[in-house]
């Protein structure tokens, strides 16, 4: 019993860890962060029970609540703004928001990221270059139920931001990517949702100065 309660309480402050330095150092992929919280640790992950992805978004959402309550749901309202703006510019490519924008645990170090859908992967290039925008691509590897695909990611800065737009085929819009923290169907808002959100921060924050 003594060991499994120490078991626990070892992966308990993994995840803690492993959430401080996705806040504070930007790290966006779960498995480096894990790797890293466990060499601070002093923990062989070859012989450890590693939290899984979801302890560690829960522990990064208390993080932020205990150490950035005062700028975080600013910067989170501002980047909503901001990727509305982006979304209704690229409306002819029925942008999706997704990540942490969406699910509110953004912060500074945050891309905004979108998913975007295209027929011809060209159409896109010539959209951002048309609008004077510079883009870098990267290829992102997504898991689906049959396995993993590969799709090309748009890299660029709009306002004071930066953009990630994953590009998908135009009937991906019907089958959304599996999480990485759950394995759930990722959760994609179109522009519209993401103008409620936008609205329901202005108004909780009206009523919060009352």
């Amino acid at each position: 019993m003594a060991s499994a309660r120490k078991q626990s309480a070892q992966r308990q402050q993994l995840a803690q860890i492993a959430a401080r330095l996705m806040a504070e150092q930007g790290i966006r992929d779960f498995r480096v962060a894990k790797h890293k919280a466990a060499h601070q640790m002093g923990i062989d992950v070859r012989h450890s029970i590693l939290p899984k992805n979801s302890e560690i978004e829960q522990a990064l959402a208390a993080h932020q609540r205990l150490f950035a309550a005062e700028e975080q749901p600013a910067e989170l309202e501002a980047m909503r703004r901001e990727a509305l703006s982006a979304m209704r510019l690229l409306d002819a490519f029925r942008p999706r928001l997704v990540g942490d924008v969406l699910s509110g645990l953004a912060n500074a170090h945050s891309d905004i990221q979108l998913h975007v859908f295209a027929e011809h992967s060209e159409t896109f290039d010539l959209f951002l270059d048309r609008q004077g925008i510079p883009f870098e691509i990267v290829e992102r590897r997504y898991r689906f139920a049959e396995g993993y695909r590969f799709y090309p990611a748009f890299r660029f800065v709009a306002g004071s931001h930066r953009f990630e737009a994953t590009l998908f085929p135009e009937n991906a819009i019907r089958e959304a990517p599996r999480s990485l923290v759950d394995g759930a169907p990722m959760a994609r808002a179109n522009a519209e949702r993401v103008a409620r959100l936008v609205t329901d921060a202005e108004l909780e924050r009206k009523l919060a100065d009352l």
